[in-house]
């Protein structure tokens, strides 16, 4: 009796957060918010700036575009194995970014693409198996291109890594004895699976590099693309502290490891800060659009028993 209402309290608490967060990603309020961030970031740091060059910006950009809510969604559909078409994980996967981009720790993009899988008819075993992988695939490809790029990764970084992956067997372990019915009912993907998301995941990690390498020669500075990439990857270590997008310990980090690459202070903060404001830009107009097309198919789908 005791645990049936345990788990009726923690039902009502999930469909709470759910509703919550649904309000969230169709307010008008929260998406001219997002537009008066993307434009006020940019308007208040840019002009300090020496020099601001506008084509290697938008060189820079255009391939990360592609990554982001390109690649990233096909090797999410890959992982997931759900039957779902492409445009259900684009769609999906841009309305992520949005909520993702307004939440500490990117966390909102997580929630929300579980929300997408389990309305779509997925257990949330499986669902919550599915963005588990992406993300464990997404960070094996930045360690791997981090370790390509000649860069040392911190011992710091290898032990939490390390650790986070034997929670990770133990927490499993534990739930398949105790809780069976939480376990995903799906197989894990077959190897060749796994190695079509890596090919993605490194596809996403050079348009990262291609929009590092525009922000920063936008500044009118340059330097080595791998080295730009392993600093990146060094900076990572501090996304274990959350924060907002643009003001997170991460793009501190990613400022002083530009500034130890040669960057000048005044270059590399703006050079983070024109990369955070960037992320804006898709988001708003992908995830935006893709929000309104959904909260129409909504309320349609709501008017036609009340019509019939």
């Amino acid at each position: 009796m005791h645990q049936r209402t345990i788990l009726h309290f923690r039902n009502l608490s999930t469909k709470f957060n759910t509703r919550r967060l649904s309000s969230i990603m169709h307010s008008r309020a929260i998406l001219v918010l997002g537009v008066v961030v993307a434009v006020a970031v940019p308007a208040l740091t840019l002009p300090r700036l020496p020099q601001v060059a506008l084509l290697p910006v938008l060189l820079g950009l255009a391939p990360w575009v592609i990554g982001k809510y390109v690649l990233c969604p096909l090797r999410w559909r890959a992982l997931t194995g759900a039957g779902l078409s492409r445009w259900w994980h684009i769609r999906a996967y841009a309305e992520a970014e949005l909520l993702g981009l307004f939440t500490p720790g990117h966390i909102g993009a997580d929630v929300w693409r579980l929300r997408r899988l389990t309305r779509s008819g997925l257990n949330k075993a499986d669902s919550l198996a599915s963005v588990g992988l992406d993300r464990l695939v997404g960070a094996i490809g930045l360690a791997a291109f981090v370790a390509f790029a000649g860069a040392a990764l911190p011992l710091r970084m290898l032990v939490v890594a390390f650790g986070v992956a034997l929670a990770a067997v133990a927490a499993a372990l534990v739930l398949r004895r105790v809780r069976p019915d939480l376990m995903p009912r799906r197989t894990l993907p077959t190897p060749k699976v796994f190695a079509h998301a890596l090919l993605l995941s490194a596809g996403y990690q050079l348009t990262i590099a291609a929009l590092l390498l525009g922000v920063v020669s936008a500044t009118g500075n340059s330097v080595s693309p791998l080295a730009l990439l392993g600093a990146f990857g060094a900076s990572q270590l501090a996304g274990a502290v959350p924060g907002p997008n643009g003001a997170s310990p991460r793009d501190g980090a990613l400022v002083i490891a530009l500034v130890a690459l040669g960057v000048p202070w005044i270059a590399a903060a703006g050079a983070v800060t024109l990369k955070a404001a960037l992320a804006w830009l898709p988001a708003l107009v992908l995830g935006g659009i893709s929000l309104v097309l959904t909260r129409r198919a909504i309320r349609g789908s709501a008017m036609a028993p009340a019509t019939a």
